[in-house]
C-alpha cells in the first residue's frame, strides 16, 4: 500500500476506504471560487458492490492498494462461489458470487480470465467488452411481425436473455456487450 493524494485520484484506481477495497469508478474535480479544491469519488466496493460517494480534499493523503491480475481459468459455479484454478500456479480458489452475479452470465467452464487479487483475496473478474455465445433458445421470427420493432428474445448458453433482431436463430453466434448486455451483431464463421 501506499498514500498518495486525493488530487492525483483516477477513475480505476484501487483504494482502501474506510477498512475496504474499493475501485474507483467515478471521478469529478471541484476547484470553486472560494476555498480549496476537492475530488467527489464514487467508489465501489470490491467485496460486496455497494456504492460509496465520498469527497476528500486534494491534499487528503488517500491509501492507494496495489491489486494484482491473475490468469485463472474458471472450473465452476456452486452458486455461492466461482472456482477458479491459477493458469501458473495450479492452485484452485473461490470467488464469492455476491456482487458478481451478473459475470456468471459470460463465463463458460473451462475458459481462461483475468481475477483481480489484493492480499490473496479475489476481489473482482476481468471480463472482455465484447463476448461471442452461441444462442440456445430462440422462437422463429413470424414473417410481417413488425409489431414490436423486429426483435424478439433469445437465450445464450449462460442461460442470460438478450433482445436481438428477429433474423437471429437457435444455434447461431452472436456479440453480446458485456457491460450493457446488449445485441452487437451476428458472427458469422
Amino acid at each position: 500500500m501506499s498514500q498518495i493524494k486525493a488530487g492525483a485520484i483516477e477513475k480505476g484506481m484501487f483504494l482502501l476506504e474506510k477498512d475496504a477495497p474499493y475501485l474507483v469508478v467515478e471521478r469529478d474535480f471541484v476547484n470553486p471560487g472560494k476555498g480549496s479544491s476537492f475530488v467527489r469519488l464514487k467508489l465501489k466496493n470490491l467485496r460486496n458492490a455497494s456504492v460509496l460517494k465520498v469527497t476528500h480534499k486534494t491534499q487528503d493523503n488517500i491509501e492507494e492498494i496495489d491489486v494484482e491480475d491473475v490468469d485463472s481459468q474458471f472450473l465452476y459455479s456452486d452458486g455461492s462461489s466461482y472456482h477458479f484454478m491459477n493458469s501458473e500456479t495450479f492452485d484452485q480458489y473461490e470467488v464469492p458470487v455476491e456482487g458478481l452475479e451478473d459475470k456468471g452470465y459470460f463465463m463458460r467452464e473451462g475458459e481462461t480470465f483475468r481475477v483481480v487479487r489484493w492480499n490473496n483475496e479475489a476481489l473482482d473478474i476481468k471480463l472482455p467488452p465484447k463476448m461471442d455465445l452461441i444462442v440456445t433458445e430462440a422462437e422463429d421470427g413470424v414473417k410481417g411481425d413488425t409489431v414490436t420493432g423486429a426483435t424478439k428474445y433469445v437465450t445464450v448458453e449462460t442461460g442470460l436473455t438478450v433482445k436481438v433482431p428477429i433474423f437471429i436463430k437457435q444455434g447461431e453466434k452472436i456479440r453480446i456487450n458485456v457491460e450493457t448486455k446488449e445485441y452487437q451483431e451476428r458472427i458469422n464463421n
